[in-house]
């Protein structure tokens, strides 16, 4: 094979950007009743827990989430009888730093409801979904987050009344860039099965969102696109509830009796009972993550006088271009590989045509090579 070189223009490279988008659906069977549980793994520490989707001990499992919840020292449930009081004030102003960073004062930023940072109402009991990069991929697809969660006070039948948190409308532009982790959207609720939000008609069938408006939906929570984190405020289950959210013993998988509200359950469960009260009532999950992919376009132009021959030595014999039949005959080669190299001439990479490309003076061609990274 022989190499030719001709340097490429500057304006015959083309960087472009493309977005890749996958669904992925996550039921609540596999959170939690398909495996009995054996894909929940938790840890000693007792600061979050794991969920895989399928047994944990099995090499066929994917990791594909980490479920956690906590509240600042401000909270009106921190306090010395609170159950791991310490660890949860430190998951929340650790999650609160990375994602939404500092104000003025160096004080770290509490999660905002409606996510202007200039007041109003703070979420500061949370829950905490860190979705992994095996299902978000560069990030999480505006528009497209939805989390479905039941929150009928019956533990026996959690999910005959259920909620559906989304980032309506984020697809147009209607999600904030003044955190330090990124763009993040505004999670708002709606009714998806029974008629369970304070002063809320209902809609248990179609779009909940159908008759979206920002000036009416509540907002419940936040998720962050490129950290792929999800934060849902505690009072999903309290007091944005016509009736707050009674949670089951968390003795075992099948309780038999109540515990409290959710406040009680915050304050006085430990992380891991909280994550599995969490996890048994989420009813659906799903969004479309991205795969950003980026290329440059060469457009490699060979005219018509360029690589009519060839340095190759079997080209030649005696002085005599062996590919040709007559001597009056036009020269002629055959373009098999394109080939990228730096400016001081190391090979990048390379790019195989599917069959050679005659080449002689009669004709000129321009081979399009792309580039992905």
């Amino acid at each position: 094979m022989a190499t030719i070189f001709k340097t490429i223009p500057s304006a015959d490279a083309v960087a472009t950007r493309t977005l890749l988008h996958e669904s992925i659906p996550v039921t609540g069977t596999i959170i939690s009743g398909t495996y009995s549980e054996n894909n929940i793994l938790n840890y000693s520490h007792g600061m979050f827990q794991s969920v895989y989707d399928y047994p944990y001990l099995s090499s066929s499992a994917n990791h594909i989430f980490d479920l956690t919840t906590g509240y600042p020292a401000a909270s009106g449930l921190s306090g010395a009888n609170s159950t791991q009081n310490s660890k949860k004030i430190n998951i929340y102003n650790e999650m609160a730093q990375v994602l939404m960073g500092f104000d003025e004062t160096r004080t770290i930023r509490r999660f905002d409801q409606d996510g202007d940072l200039t007041g109003g109402t703070k979420i500061d009991e949370a829950y905490f979904l860190n979705l992994t990069r095996l299902l978000t991929k560069d990030e999480i697809k505006k528009g497209s987050f939805t989390l479905e969660l039941g929150v009928s006070a019956s533990h026996v039948l959690p999910f005959g009344e259920r909620v559906t948190l989304k980032d309506v409308d984020a697809a147009n532009n209607n999600y904030k860039i003044n955190a330090v982790a990124g763009q993040y959207g505004i999670l708002y609720v709606s009714n998806s099965a029974g008629t369970p939000l304070e002063g809320g008609t209902g809609s248990t069938s179609g779009d909940p969102f159908a008759a979206y408006t920002s000036s009416t939906q509540q907002a419940a929570g936040l998720v962050f696109y490129q950290a792929g984190i999800v934060v849902v405020t505690g009072s999903v289950f309290g007091t944005l509830l016509s009736s707050s959210t009674i949670q089951s013993n968390i003795g075992g998988f099948s309780a038999s009796t109540d515990g409290g509200d959710i406040d009680t359950l915050m304050s006085g469960t430990s992380i891991s009972g909280n994550c599995d009260q969490f996890r048994r009532r989420l009813y659906n999950l799903s969004f479309n993550n991205t795969t950003e992919l980026n290329s440059t376009i060469y457009f490699c132009r060979v005219n018509h006088g360029d690589f009519n021959f060839s340095s190759n030595p079997t080209y030649t014999e005696a002085s005599k271009i062996v590919v040709k039949t007559n001597p009056t005959d036009m020269p002629v080669s055959y373009v098999t590989a394109v080939g990228l190299y730096s400016s001081d001439n190391e090979l990048l990479a390379v790019g195989k045509l599917s069959e050679p490309l005659k080449k002689d003076p009669s004709n000129e061609l321009t081979i399009r090579v792309r580039l992905d990274y």
